[in-house]
């Protein structure tokens, strides 16, 4: 049997005898229904016998019948690294790498891996130091170029992660990946500002009233509870102007300034989803934490009330503070999260609007389809 004969060409091999044992695998892999094991095998004697030729032609063959067989990607990898040939070596490994996290390795091959992961790290490192020197020659350094072409050589360093769009209900293609837009980008956004002084103080009128606010992510009886760690916490509080895609009953007659601010932002209306608005609530200590929205085909807006130090919201890898009385617009379908690490309550007016890259006759289409959706009994939740 194969098995049998590799079993032996490995006791030949301990035994000292590689010659014997090469020769025993080359008749092995010969046979009809050779697998990449016995080229494996034969590699690692050849390596031990100092024929790299030989070493490379084996791990080839292997991976040619197994193209993510993880002792010939680790073996090849290794024989790149003895030919000084780090590049190749690096993308070897990250192949491996890639096998493992699809099919759990056999504990053999752990120091191996651990090995794997400490080259990988210090060949990134010293490519970095390498790029960088070449960027700064050519004048391309930090402050010197355009904000995406920064951004692109961040990723190419391995000093920014990558982040993309990923909606948990509905994906909208061909969308920019932009994790923040910039206020000035928007022609409404100086009207909806210029209203913040008023806003505060319907939001501070409810305040005096009582406790305004609900939490914010909220079970709903006969309903599947949301798997969020705030669930039905005032600590992450709401005191909504619309809800269920309609003006709330009590808070909308009340915040009249609010509601009319939010007439000059180009809001979605769709079914019980849109427009939404709310003044949102983070007591002092609380961290939401990451999450993805539900849709990609909007942004969301809020406009800071009442920020304490302390307080802050990444979205992707950019993380951002809050400034009273300026807009903060940014797509929530990136992984985001925000906190409150000050002494008192931080409070925003959040509202969504349109995608400013998506016109009016796929607002139209998307405005039917997420309708229809709805129709249906597909609802997702925000948190």
């Amino acid at each position: 049997m194969v098995t049998d004969s590799l079993a032996s060409a490995l006791s030949l091999a301990r035994g000292g005898d590689l010659v014997g044992a090469k020769a025993m695998l080359g008749r092995i892999v010969a046979e009809p229904g050779a697998d990449a094991d016995g080229w494996t095998m034969l590699a690692g004697i050849e390596a031990r016998l100092g024929d790299a030729a030989g070493e490379k032609a084996a791990l080839s063959a292997a991976l040619a019948l197994s193209p993510r067989h993880l002792p010939a990607l680790l073996a090849r990898a290794a024989s790149a690294r003895r030919a000084g040939d780090d590049r190749t070596a690096v993308r070897f490994y990250r192949t491996a790498f890639n096998a493992a996290a699809h099919t759990p390795p056999h504990a053999s091959l752990h120091p191996a891996l651990e090995e794997a992961q400490r080259f990988t790290a210090d060949a990134s490192r010293r490519f970095a130091e390498t790029m960088e020197a070449t960027l700064t020659d050519a004048g391309l350094t930090a402050g010197n170029v355009p904000p995406r072409v920064g951004e692109a050589i961040e990723l190419l360093l391995g000093r920014r992660e990558l982040h993309v769009q990923q909606p948990s209900m509905f994906y909208y293609p061909g969308l920019a990946q932009r994790a923040f837009f910039e206020r000035a980008e928007f022609d409404w956004a100086p009207r909806v500002e210029a209203a913040t002084a008023a806003i505060r103080d319907e939001l501070m009128a409810l305040l005096a009233d009582g406790e305004p606010f609900a939490p914010y992510v909220a079970s709903t009886p006969d309903q599947p509870a949301p798997a969020n760690h705030l669930l039905d916490d005032p600590a992450w509080g709401a005191v909504h102007l619309f809800e269920g895609g309609q003006p709330h009953p009590v808070h909308a007659d009340q915040c009249p300034a609010t509601m009319a601010a939010l007439t000059q932002a180009p809001q979605p209306a769709i079914g019980t989803r849109s427009p939404m608005a709310l003044f949102s609530r983070l007591r002092p200590g609380t961290h939401i934490r990451p999450h993805h929205g539900v849709f990609n085909t909007r942004l969301i807006c809020h406009l800071p009330l009442i920020v304490p130090p302390g307080c802050g919201i990444r979205v992707g890898a950019d993380t951002r503070e809050w400034r009273e009385g300026e807009l903060l617009i940014f797509d929530d379908s990136f992984e985001h999260e925000a906190w409150n690490r000050g002494t008192s309550d931080r409070v925003v007016l959040l509202f969504e609007v349109w995608r400013p890259d998506i016109g009016e006759d796929e607002r139209a289409a998307i405005t039917a389809l997420l309708g229809a959706v709805e129709a249906h009994g597909i609802v997702a939740d925000d948190a």
